[in-house]
């Protein structure tokens, strides 16, 4: 895959899930595992991913919607980001579980900017805090299915 700077950005054929761990590296793939097994788990048969080019600037992203966006996959050179948009009311609801986010994770949103359709969260996902960070964040944009 042809990349510049952070990003796969070579247009046609989506990243396969080895060119991906190649691109990120192998301990940010293992999160990168861990994030669609959450997913999965938590929202089964809910999402159909769905690999999207945004062109030389931003090349390609892994993501899950249904209805409006879910979350986002980003995978850059040596780390991988998720991208969450929270709209008005799913801001609301952060309030009443932000004390049970990590400190990075809350300094991630405060900065977020906020745009027309909603505050866009950017984590990188590098550590076992930002998994339970971002079970709870998701949580906040779809009610995770039960467990059986």
């Amino acid at each position: 895959m042809k990349e510049i700077g952070s990003r796969l950005t070579e247009p046609g054929k989506s990243p396969s899930p080895s060119q991906i761990s190649a691109w990120i590296g192998r301990d940010a793939y293992e999160f990168w595992k861990r994030v669609t097994q959450l997913i999965e788990r938590n929202y089964p048969e809910t999402f159909s991913p769905d690999w999207l080019f945004g062109g030389k600037t931003h090349g390609w992203s892994l993501r899950y919607k249904k209805g409006k966006s879910f979350c986002t996959l980003i995978p850059e050179k040596n780390r991988f980001l998720i991208q969450i948009v929270f709209g008005a009311e799913e801001r609301e609801k952060m309030e009443g579980i932000r004390d049970k986010l990590s400190e990075r994770t809350q300094e991630a949103y405060d900065r977020a900017k906020t745009y027309h359709d909603g505050k866009w969260v950017l984590l990188t996902v590098d550590a076992d805090d930002v998994i339970a960070d971002l079970e709870r964040l998701l949580a906040v944009k779809r009610k995770p299915r039960s467990k059986k």
